[in-house]
């Protein structure tokens, strides 16, 4: 068994290309191998902007042999077919097998491959790992012809410490050229041509000489010392750990930034944390604005005071070490940050000469969408709807409208022109500078909330009725115009909207029914169509499936409690499958899941054979068996009992009641005969598989949980 490391070296990669890249890679290399009866004990991967490194482990040294078989005609077939299928095989009669089959005996061609050693297989495998890969984004360089995300230099290809053979022809954009594809040799003038070999180069500025490798180990440690680290994870850590010493210098704290941890780490290959400060005429800037500019525009990590604070500096991290210590490349970071937040500065001062009613008049001339007219017009919709959701969500309804008129407003200032990513938080500044409550302000940051899984959801009544009318209108909207999501494209959000409400209703607690939700909504654009109502409570139902399924709800069960129909408040419809997955947990409530299914099946056959619907009122005369008398009576008192544990929404109680009539159902089919001789008797047991169906109906349709 043999190792085999494979390094493609190119121009910087884009940070946000540079995981998903190398462990698609990664796969498709362990897939490509796998195929070819070479799959290795271990894989690993690593990527840094300049280089994708793989090493495998535990490769055979060639493929096994292989046995290879073809069918041919018939024995007694016309002599030319047999001839023909000679010619293919290269073989004689008395070479072939004969075999017989369901259609008679046929000749078999069986031949026995040598597997080809892994030297012979690896170079072409390694031109389609390449060639076959495609990038989110590719280009072009000189007059090749290959596509690939930056410019491939070279390909450092060893098996067992050994240089594969061959290379990799990158193509002529010329007409009549060659294209993209693998050639077991090429000319040492040709450009075009990167053969594979066992070199590669360290950091570009700090140690750009080329050295070879033998192995893994040797590789790894040679990159060391040529100042690059391979590990993302390591980059990451020293990234960190700097970072953290440079903010506690400060008598700060370095602010917790994951994302853009990611992507410094993706930028560099030799980490050189340094830190910065921000002029204090900066500092009266809302903190946002400041941490956007520095994270968004130049990758800057932010400091925060022991009061909580933005504390004046910043940390930028280097891809170089710099002789005066990192002087000069702070003070040019300082520069490029001054022009940032003077450009951030005045639109913060130009923006508050203006009252938020005012920036409000631009959303006149805004188009939200061709079809459902102007921002302005939308904002109207959100505030009526925000007012008439206020009372149900304990909000003040005139705060809630007012909150709702204001909440888009600053869509039309300059800063938020400047940094899109912060309306919303804007709103809320400029809201407070005009004395706008409290709760206003506050309102109109959190209306966009939650955004996703783990954003903060709004808990605030102003805000949870404004943050549910831009949902509601936005889901109306394009629902009304026919613009659902299909499959997996969504331009307009609508899933996220829709998770983003049902995490406003149930983290809140809020029994708010959807359809009337919906028929409000969709009323605004005109006379609520009642289809698209039905297709919105639908897209709920999936979304509240997906929702729940990440908290380990089983999705049968939330379809069984939709299934009843008219069952459309999340917060009831989330209690009785907390209850109903309990219930099925136990003995009794598997059994009676088999029991009513069985009992189901029953009365969907007969029910289409007679033309007719059974349930109802028993005829007790005709109940001339005691188990049949048994199941009547406990159903009788499974109904009495269950509906109005229902009405009270003790659905743990209801199925327990449920759970009573575990022994009477099973008695009743091992010993009665549903479809007895006599009609009326026959008619009169159906009727009681009828009222099984109806009580077990009470609490979920138990027809769609899965066995």
């Amino acid at each position: 068994m043999a190792d085999f490391l494979l390094e493609l070296f190119c121009e910087e990669i884009p940070a946000r290309m540079q995981v998903r890249g190398v462990e698609e890679l990664k796969d498709r290399l362990v897939a490509l191998l796998t195929e070819q009866g070479l799959a290795p004990a271990s894989a690993e991967a690593e990527v840094t902007p300049r280089r994708l490194a793989f090493h495998l482990t535990g490769i055979a040294a060639k493929a096994p042999d292989r046995s290879e078989e073809k069918r041919g005609p018939r024995t007694d077939a016309p002599q030319p077919a047999i001839d023909g299928f000679l010619r293919s095989t290269g073989l004689t009669v008395d070479q072939l097998e004969r075999r017989q089959t369901d259609k008679g005996e046929m000749f078999f061609a069986v031949s026995q491959i040598a597997g080809r050693a892994a030297t012979d297989i690896l170079p072409g495998l390694i031109a389609d790992l390449i060639l076959g890969y495609t990038w989110p984004k590719s280009m072009t360089w000189r007059d090749t012809a290959m596509k690939w995300v930056r410019p491939l230099r070279s390909i450092l290809a060893l098996f067992d410490g050994k240089t594969l053979p061959g290379g990799l022809h990158l193509g002529v954009r010329t007409e009549g050229g060659r294209q993209p594809g693998y050639v077991a040799s090429g000319a040492a003038d040709d450009l075009n041509y990167l053969p594979y070999g066992d070199v590669t180069r360290g950091h570009r500025f700090l140690a750009p000489d080329a050295f070879a490798v033998t192995d893994w180990a040797d590789y790894k440690a040679k990159l060391k010392a040529a100042k690059v680290v391979l590990s993302t994870d390591e980059r990451k850590q020293q990234i960190l750990d700097g970072a953290k010493a440079l903010s506690t210098e400060v008598g700060g704290s370095l602010l917790d930034d994951p994302g853009l941890l990611d992507e410094v780490a993706g930028l560099v290959e030799w980490p050189v944390p340094l830190r910065g400060r921000i002029d204090d005429a900066f500092m009266d800037v809302p903190a946002e604005v400041l941490t956007t500019s520095m994270r968004s525009h130049q990758k800057y990590f932010a400091v925060r005071k022991s009061d909580g604070n933005l504390s004046p500096h910043f940390v930028v991290v280097a891809n170089m070490i710099a002789s005066d210590g990192g002087t000069i490349i702070i003070g040019g970071n300082e520069r490029v940050l001054r022009a940032r937040l003077s450009d951030a500065k005045f639109f913060w001062d130009q923006d508050r000469k203006k009252r938020l009613e005012d920036w409000s008049e631009g959303l006149k001339s805004r188009i939200f969408h061709a079809k459902l007219g102007t921002v302005a017009e939308r904002v109207e919709r959100i505030a009526a709807l925000a007012a008439h959701l206020a009372p149900l969500v304990g909000a003040d309804a005139k705060s809630a409208e007012r909150a709702a008129k204001l909440a888009k407003a600053d869509l039309s200032t300059g800063m938020v022109g400047e940094f899109p990513e912060l309306q919303g938080v804007m709103g809320q500044y400029y809201a407070r500078h005009q004395n706008e409550a409290p709760e206003v302000a506050k309102a109109i940051a959190e209306h966009y909330s939650p955004l996703g899984p783990s954003d903060n959801c709004p808990t605030a009544p102003v805000s949870v009725a404004v943050a549910l009318a831009d949902k509601l209108d936005l889901l109306a909207g394009f629902f009304a115009i026919d613009e659902k999501p299909t499959g997996s494209k969504d331009p307009f959000a609508l899933r996220r909207a829709a998770l983003g409400v049902i995490r406003l209703i149930t983290e809140n607690g809020l029994r708010l029914p959807l359809t009337p939700l919906f028929t409000n909504a969709v009323g605004r654009y005109g006379k609520a169509d009642p289809k698209t109502v039905e297709a919105l409570i639908a897209f709920f139902a999936d979304r509240l499936k997906v929702a729940m399924r990440e908290k380990g709800v089983r999705h049968d069960l939330i379809q069984a409690v939709f299934a009843l129909g008219g069952e459309d408040d999340i917060v009831r419809l989330l209690k009785r499958v907390d209850a109903l997955s309990a219930f099925l947990g136990t003995k009794n409530g598997a059994d009676l899941l088999a029991g009513n299914r069985r009992a189901v099946n029953i009365l969907k056959i007969e029910e289409k054979k007679d033309g007719k619907s059974y349930g109802g009122a028993i005829d007790g005369s005709l109940l001339s068996e005691a188990p049949e008398q048994a199941l009547a009576k406990a159903l009788a008192a499974a109904e009495a009992a269950v509906k109005p544990l229902v009405e009270a929404e003790d659905y743990a109680a209801a199925m327990a009641k449920l759970g009573e009539l575990r022994d009477p159902v099973d008695a009743f089919f091992t010993d009665v005969t549903v479809n007895a001789d006599q009609p009326a008797v026959r008619a009169n047991r159906l009727a009681l598989l009828g009222n099984i169906r109806a009580v077990f109906g009470l609490i979920a349709d138990f027809t769609v949980i899965e066995g």
